[in-house]
């Protein structure tokens, strides 16, 4: 698989490129696009699949059953619960760019730095922390809930 262009870069690309180029960008970049019918599932298969990691392995760090893993992942159930798709990053060992997109692309709002109990769940991201139990220990000691357990909503 090739190394994924940063948005950056490819906005980069775009501000040069002219109406009768589109087919040429489209054509050229569509290993870097995440499928419109399914963004979620495209971004989550392709950076575990990056990251060598099996589903199912997530779903178990994650402490999210394999039927609503498979589920939240593939697009069929959707959470409200912006914490169960930070366990899912966790558990998949992503960057926090990486969370901050996958977040993003759920419909999900960033974490945010101003925000004092993010701004803990995005050291722990910085830091490698990736265990739940050690990310919620972190927020414990500083007074915040931690990662709320996955609801199957």
């Amino acid at each position: 698989m090739v190394d994924d262009k940063t948005t950056e870069s490819l906005n980069k690309v775009l501000r040069q490129t002219k109406p009768e180029k589109i087919s040429d960008y489209l054509e050229k970049n569509s290993s870097y696009m995440v499928n419109v019918d399914k963004p979620f599932y495209d971004y989550m298969v392709r950076i575990l699949k990056k990251k060598n990691l099996k589903q199912q392995e997530v779903f178990i760090d994650a402490d999210i059953s394999d039927r609503y893993g498979y589920k939240l992942i593939h697009e069929e159930k959707h959470t409200r619960q912006r914490d169960t798709i930070i366990r899912l990053c966790l558990a998949g060992r992503f960057t926090l760019l990486e969370t901050q997109r996958a977040l993003k692309i759920y419909g999900m709002p960033a974490l945010y730095s101003k925000i004092p109990r993010d701004a803990v769940i995005i050291i722990a991201f910085n830091s490698e922390i990736y265990e739940i139990s050690s990310v919620n220990s972190l927020l414990i000691e500083n007074k915040f809930e931690p990662l709320r357990p996955c609801s199957q909503e």
